[in-house]
Formats: C-alpha cells, sequence, structure tokens
C-alpha cells in the first residue's frame, strides 16, 4: 500500500490527488466552514479572474488567490461542446503554493474542486436565506453539479426527496439512480417549470446556453443558479428574475457578478444593489423576503477554500 499523501511535509514533490482524492479531502460541511472563514479573514486576496477564449465557444480560466499562508491557482478550460459527451466539459487542475517556502503542496483535480466548492457555496446561502429548508429539491441539469448540488443539500438540509430535468432523459434517469443509492426518492420530470410548485428548493446547473427555467417560483422558494458566468450566458428567464426582484430577494455570490451574472444582467436588473455572500455572512439585514434567488459566478476564493480544506488533511 502506498504511503498516504501528506501536503505539509517538506518535499519538492507536490501530493497530486486524483479526483476521488479530492473529494475525499473536501466534505461539504466542511467546506461550507472553510468558506465561512475565508469570508471573515481580511488576508484574502483574489484578483480578477483571467478568461481566455478558446476556438470553438470554448474557454481558458486562470484563477489566483491566496491568504496568509498559501496561494492557489485554478487553471481549467471550459467546453460546452463537450455537454453530452465523454468528455468533461471542466477539465484542470488546482495547484497549491506554499507562501514561507514556494514550493507546490497539493495539485488537485480542478473539475472535482469546482464541483464540490460551488455546491457548498450555493448551500451555505441556502442555509442562510431559504424560507423552506425541508425540500423537495428540484434540480434543472443532471450534470456534475446536479450531482454535487444532490449531495450537498441531502447532507447539509437533510433533503429526502428530489425531482429531476435535464435535456438528456439518460442523464436525468443515471442521477435519479445516484440519488436513490443514497436513500433519496427521486422522480424524473419533463417539465421543470410546471415542478416549480412542488419545490421550495431549486437547484438550476445547466451549460447556461439558453433559458431552461421561466416559471413563478413559490413565495417560500430558494434557487440557486449557478449554470452562467459570463454576460452573454443565460438559464433563467427575465420573468422569473424580475418577479423575484419585486417579490423576495436576490442575492449573488460576489461583487464581480456585476459583470458577470448574464441572468440577472439580460433581465435588466441592477446587479450593484444586491447582497453578496459575504454580507449575508457578516450578518448585514436583508429585511422581508419572499422567494429567494442566489446567483452564483464562481470566484477563486471558493477554490482558496477548498484547497485550505484539503491541507487540513
Amino acid at each position: 500500500m502506498s504511503k498516504p499523501c501528506d501536503p505539509k511535509a517538506q518535499t519538492p514533490i507536490p501530493c497530486v490527488l486524483s479526483a476521488s482524492e479530492t473529494a475525499a479531502r473536501t466534505p461539504y460541511l466542511e467546506l461550507v466552514r472553510e468558506i465561512e472563514l475565508l469570508l471573515w479573514d481580511d488576508s484574502v486576496e483574489v484578483p480578477a479572474r483571467l478568461v481566455q477564449r478558446l476556438p470553438g465557444a470554448g474557454s481558458l480560466f486562470v484563477m489566483p488567490a491566496m491568504d496568509r499562508h498559501i496561494a492557489i491557482t485554478k487553471l481549467i478550460t471550459f467546453t460546452p461542446a463537450n455537454a453530452g459527451t465523454n468528455r468533461a466539459t471542466i477539465q484542470g487542475d488546482v495547484v497549491v503554493f506554499d507562501i514561507a517556502s514556494g514550493q507546490r503542496r497539493l495539485i488537485l483535480d480542478g473539475p472535482t474542486v469546482t464541483a464540490r466548492r460551488t455546491a457548498a457555496v450555493s448551500l451555505l446561502a441556502a442555509q442562510l436565506l431559504a424560507p423552506n429548508k425541508s425540500g423537495p429539491l428540484l434540480i434543472v441539469g443532471a450534470g456534475a453539479q446536479g450531482l454535487a448540488h444532490l449531495e450537498a443539500f441531502a447532507q447539509g438540509l437533510g433533503v429526502t426527496e428530489v425531482y429531476i430535468a435535464s435535456r438528456a432523459d439518460a442523464s436525468a434517469q443515471a442521477l435519479a439512480s445516484r440519488a436513490r443509492v443514497q436513500g433519496i426518492d427521486a422522480r424524473v420530470v419533463s417539465d421543470p417549470n410546471a415542478a416549480l410548485s412542488d419545490c421550495p428548493l431549486v437547484v438550476i446547473c445547466t451549460p447556461a446556453q439558453a433559458v431552461v427555467l421561466d416559471g413563478t417560483p413559490r413565495a417560500d422558494a430558494f434557487l440557486a443558479a449557478v449554470g452562467s458566468f459570463t454576460p452573454t450566458m443565460v438559464e433563467l428567464g427575465s420573468n422569473l428574475c424580475q418577479h423575484t426582484a419585486r417579490h423576495g430577494l436576490i442575492a449573488v455570490d460576489t461583487r464581480h457578478a456585476i459583470a458577470e451574472a448574464g441572468d440577472l444582467l439580460q433581465a435588466g436588473l441592477d446587479v450593484g444593489l444586491m447582497p453578496t455572500l459575504s454580507d449575508l455572512v457578516r450578518g448585514d439585514p436583508v429585511g422581508p423576503r419572499g422567494p429567494v434567488l442566489f446567483k452564483s459566478c464562481g470566484w477563486a476564493g471558493w477554490d482558496l477554500a477548498a484547497a485550505r480544506a484539503a491541507m487540513r488533511y
């Protein structure tokens, strides 16, 4: 048996973790706690991410971040054309450096970090804002993010029933099977808008190339939208976004959403007026609310939180 990888060992050879090893070092509930701690940590620095467009509608993302002890860079490609194939839409790594020595300590699997930290951010927002945390949960999009959010909401909120909608029935059925293995009652639905009346918890995690949800959410609904992260991407209809803005609350993951939250920008909403996750964690009041929409665009700070969690092992 090989010796366990120790990221704290004083060696020039970093620990290179597989997808399963990365997942084992980033449990959802620990990620939620690490994200909260990071949002209180004034030493954290997160430069703007670099997005290099690639031929064929793909993108290369370079996302650095640092705190007092470690510096990280996530290098991933996003290839929408891979959706529905045996190739992942997100591929790459998260490299973790020790600041004092400059040595690489960890190389984490990038898609695993992306899926798990995104789901943990949504879970934290739901813990803070969801009017009705019991479910059922509606998941729109049955890829890696759908699975991660299923696992996170089951562990963090105790969800026991899930509705799944996807353009690809095979993907929806596969995710439903994964849910049942975990003891969660799962059903596949063809119309996610019709399921909104049954589900106070909703996660939208599609490739964000077209509107997939535009119905009226319940008054006690919490929706987490994570698929779009550029001004031109969209998965939520303007009617849904505008209804929630009028009758409830819209929050965003960071201030970078001002330039990235395509769903909200295309709905003509002023993203700069919306509270961020940091505002919510630090206790800024948000007032009475009906339905809640949490828009997440991604941030290297969340990857830093995952690296911090992984370094504790």
